[in-house]
């Protein structure tokens, strides 16, 4: 990785909304952490992103934010904290997730509408499904799209667009990664299985 370096900019209010929701206050006697253990996950994801691979710096943001407070503090999250209610709405965001995966969903209107912070809407989802909000849609649009590919004679691109995707580039990055193969080549491998 060399000199590269990742940074995340914070309103003091937003940064004091994701210290309380992971039950810290924002107080800290250094001006940085050392490498600690405890911050690997959240950090090799920042490296992966980086390095290419689909990351949703939002999420990843959050995370930082909430587990260098906790840090800070001396404090451990509690595995098993939920607001109350807060999986039977974040239920309704998933299922809302599945029901239009191409719609244009991110991490701050999902946790608004199930009325929780995008912290605690974070933790609850991947609690919940066991990936983050950012990769369940991911999923479910190439999982959406494997489906067309296999049924359809439609143009990839067309399918790769009408899935949520962006541009095609990203589109066969994220497919490749997901199915070990090209979406032209999965096409064939359905199509020689049938």
């Amino acid at each position: 990785m060399g000199d590269r370096c990742i940074a995340f900019r914070f309103s003091a209010e937003y940064f004091e909304r994701i210290a309380a929701d992971a039950g810290a206050t924002p107080s800290f006697r250094v001006p940085r952490l050392p490498p600690l253990r405890a911050m690997s996950p959240a950090i090799a994801g920042a490296c992966a992103g980086l390095a290419g691979s689909a990351t949703c710096w939002e999420e990843l943001a959050i995370q930082l934010a909430a587990r260098a407070v906790q840090l800070a503090a001396g404090l451990e999250p509690d595995p098993n904290a939920a607001p109350a209610g807060a999986l039977a709405r974040v239920t309704l965001a998933v299922r809302r997730i599945e029901r239009n995966p191409a719609a244009g969903l991110n991490l701050a209107s999902l946790a608004r509408e199930a009325r929780l912070s995008p912290y605690h809407f974070l933790r609850t989802f991947q609690k919940l499904t066991g990936v983050t909000p950012h990769q369940f849609i991911l999923r479910k649009r190439l999982r959406n799209a494997a489906l067309r590919l296999a049924a359809e004679t439609t143009l990839v691109l067309d399918i790769a667009l009408d899935c949520g995707f962006g541009d095609l580039s990203n589109f066969n990055h994220a497919f490749r990664a997901e199915f070990g193969v090209s979406p032209t080549s999965f096409r064939r491998n359905m199509r020689r299985a049938h």
